[in-house]
């Protein structure tokens, strides 16, 4: 899919740390104009003073109006967008040179111009050129943040794929064998594994609600209790209000089906799955736990490429604050998932 040409190029003015960037920078460019003058006449530190004054003034009204207009100017395109940001730093700029110039007349008309006398035009064209780099700066920016983000979006896309033919093979012999002898429940299976495969197909957006990942895993565990029957319990402890939570599509649901396979499965009593979701500080906890077979199964390998797909999503969508842990401990495996609220 073609990247947008326009998005969030100019950006948030209006948070604490831009300005205090927007203050740094112009003090730096107050102190090289001063410097640079220096090669002409003696170094002043109240021309310094002056400078500085009127850089403040500069970069600190523009950020403001920047602030005011910033969403309206993101809905434009990149190109329109940054040209119209340099039109209103020269404007600003303008402005803020001819009151400087016009200050010293309105105090004390006898003595101007003094300090302030200073060529307007040479005033606007360095905003010109400052803002139009920035603007360039930005622009660049923005481009690798869509480069970055589609890059992502296709990674995500890849791995989730690496999960479709996960539970295939088992669900179609479920199906097959019952379709002569109970065709309401072959029926009620094939509906649950055409929405298992829908979501696994399905392009957009990486992050969905809780209910929809859990309403996938329930379709899973009916497709499962029709192989398994009695053996299988599935216990859910659950937020009050799952739909306020998102969680990467189809991360669930391979937990699930890795619990009944190596856990459940191969125990001639069958056993119990907990599935526990619930905030922890800022964080989403999400486990499964399932008993350990008396014997080890095999296919122990397919385990660790479903966790390690998860894993990779989950860092890829949340960085480093991520986690995947997985651990046997007193009979029973646990895979526990943490990662940011939204």
């Amino acid at each position: 899919m073609q990247a947008p040409t326009h998005g969030a190029l100019v950006p948030d003015l209006c948070d604490g740390r831009a300005v205090l960037v927007v203050v740094v920078v112009a003090q730096l460019m107050a102190i090289v104009l001063t410097l640079t003058a220096s090669y002409y006449e003696p170094f002043s530190f109240e021309r310094l003073g002056l400078t500085s004054f009127f850089m403040q003034w500069v970069g600190l009204t523009s950020a403001a109006v920047l602030c005011g207009v910033r969403r309206w100017l993101n809905r434009l395109p990149s190109a329109w967008a940054a040209m119209a940001v340099v039109a209103l730093v020269v404007l600003i700029t303008l402005v803020c040179s001819t009151a400087a110039a016009l200050l010293p007349v309105w105090v004390n008309p006898v003595q101007a111009p003094g300090l302030w006398d200073t060529d307007i035009a040479v005033n606007v064209g360095i905003a010109a050129i400052v803002a139009s780099v920035v603007m360039r700066y930005f622009y660049v920016q923005e481009q690798l943040r869509l480069k970055g983000q589609a890059a992502l979006e296709a990674r995500i896309q890849a791995l989730q794929s690496r999960i479709r033919p996960h539970f295939l093979f088992n669900s179609m012999n479920i199906i097959s064998s019952l379709i002569a002898v109970n065709p309401d429940a072959a029926e009620q299976a094939v509906e649950d594994l055409s929405r298992l495969f829908r979501a696994s197909l399905r392009e957009g957006p990486a992050l969905v609600p809780l209910s929809e990942e859990l309403d996938l895993c329930r379709r899973y565990t009916r497709i499962e209790e029709l192989r398994i029957g009695d053996r299988l319990r599935v216990h859910w402890q659950l937020p009050p209000d799952p739909g306020r939570y998102t969680i990467p599509l189809l991360t669930l649901q391979p937990l699930l089906e890795n619990a009944i396979y190596h856990g459940i499965q191969p125990r001639a009593e069958g056993g119990d799955v907990q599935v526990r979701i619930g905030e922890d500080g800022d964080m989403l906890e999400v486990a499964v736990i399932n008993p350990l077979p008396e014997v080890p199964a095999s296919g122990g390998k397919g385990n660790h490429m479903a966790l390690d797909n998860i894993r990779h999503r989950l860092v890829a969508l949340y960085g480093d604050r991520a986690r995947v842990e997985a651990a046997a401990n007193n009979n029973e495996y646990r895979v526990t998932l943490r990662y940011p609220l939204a």
